[in-house]
């Protein structure tokens, strides 16, 4: 068995991996860079297949080049197609596909060491961890750091109270004749269909007058099968956008967990869940990318000003109280989703509300927020909440 030695060992290369990566090779002035081994899957089952991520920022990012797309305004309809579009103010609402992430990034991280191999365990030890590994070629590999962080998912889910899945399956589809406004992201539109639980909504982001990629999403339990989302889609796309005749070039499918389970911050002394494994999926929405930006900025400044390089939680306790909350009463049917949604919308400045959902907003305005959601129902949601009991999720399974 080979044995290797690095200052941090960093397995995966997704959203969260090559985030941290790059920020580690790219110091401060008058500060040394660390040896940086990056693990990766070989291609197969085990590494994720090209997706979309969104987010948003006030104005120019460190990532606006490689976007395929950003918008100032987004739009929430109701049942019957009602939903005024709403201005973002200084924010922009950003798409970037993960190919194009790590195309742009490969200049800067051209002084990273890359390791195809399955990690078949982590172990913490009294002066860093090991990471052991099998190679394409059936080799063991052992890799000690001094320390490392993990974005795998984990093996089983926290524990929680309430779990819930936002499941989706997107076209990006080419059509005949110009049917898209290229400047206005439809986030939420209810004239699909609503589930006996949970929710559901068709989203579209318009690359062009012609292109855009179009997603049915639920919040449920359990995702459908393939034949049911393209039903669902051949509705939404021919009955309720009315594309005309129209070309799919790709599509992409997920399911993302919304779950009030509580992460764990680190699996030992030197070990650190980073990513989806680390919390940085806000329960209530399904975002991501910009929590797994704070967290990969603050480890990267911890370990080159040699502070303790833990990845900080990715949002508030009060957010993710509140979250436990919406997911509890959506999971009850206390909660309506569709109203709820386009009520917030359109009660609350779309500025301020992504700013809720990133937890980036303060007491005052978070009460502001507050006062707009169906209070009552909230209420009796928030007097139940503490009887239920955390279990482990069922392990998601294909359809």
């Amino acid at each position: 068995m080979a044995t290797r030695s690095t200052d941090i060992a960093v397995i995966g290369a997704g959203a969260a991996g090559l985030s941290l990566a790059w920020r580690l090779l790219d110091p401060p002035p008058g500060v040394r860079a660390p040896a940086v081994v990056l693990v990766d899957a070989p291609p197969g089952p085990l590494r994720p297949p090209e997706r979309t991520w969104c987010f948003w920022e006030p104005g120019h990012g460190e990532y606006d080049r490689l976007l395929t797309a950003d918008w100032r305004r987004l739009r929430v309809r109701d049942g019957e197609g009602d939903g005024a579009a709403h201005d973002l103010g200084a924010l922009r609402y950003k798409m970037l596909r993960s190919g194009d992430f790590a195309d742009g990034l490969r200049p800067r991280l051209a002084g990273l060491e890359r390791i195809e191999a399955v990690v078949e365990g982590v172990g913490d030890r009294p002066d860093g961890a090991e990471v052991l590994c099998r190679t394409a070629d059936g080799s063991a590999l052992t890799l000690r750091a001094r320390w490392v962080y993990d974005s795998r998912p984990p093996a089983v889910a926290p524990a929680a109270r309430v779990s819930l899945l936002q499941h989706f399956r997107g076209w990006f589809v080419r059509t005949e004749r110009p049917v898209f406004d290229p400047g206005t992201v439809e986030l939420m539109d209810f004239r699909t269909p609503q589930p006996g639980h949970g929710l559901s909504f068709g989203y579209v982001l318009p690359t062009g007058r012609r292109e855009a990629l179009v997603e049915y999403t639920e919040f449920g339990r359990a995702p459908l099968s393939d034949r049911s989302y393209d039903r669902a889609l051949h509705h939404y796309t021919g009955h309720v956008l009315r594309l005309g005749a129209f070309r799919v070039t790709a599509t992409e499918q997920g399911a993302i967990p919304m779950t009030d389970g509580r992460h764990p911050r680190r699996h030992g002394r030197h070990v650190f869940p980073i990513g989806a494994a680390g919390g940085a999926v806000r329960p209530s929405s399904g975002y991501a990318f910009a929590a797994i930006q704070r967290q990969t900025r603050a480890v990267a400044r911890a370990l080159h000003h040699g502070g303790r390089p833990e990845p900080p939680p990715a949002y508030p306790a009060r957010s993710l109280a509140m979250d436990a909350l919406l997911l509890h009463g959506l999971d009850s049917g206390r909660i309506a989703g569709p109203e709820f949604f386009t009520r917030l919308f359109d009660a609350v400045p779309a500025d301020r509300l992504l700013r809720f959902l990133d937890g980036q907003t303060g007491w005052a305005e978070e009460v502001a927020v507050g006062l707009r959601t169906p209070v009552r129902a909230m209420l009796r949601t928030a007097a139940g909440l503490p009887r239920l009991s955390r279990r482990t999720p069922p392990r998601e399974t294909a359809p």
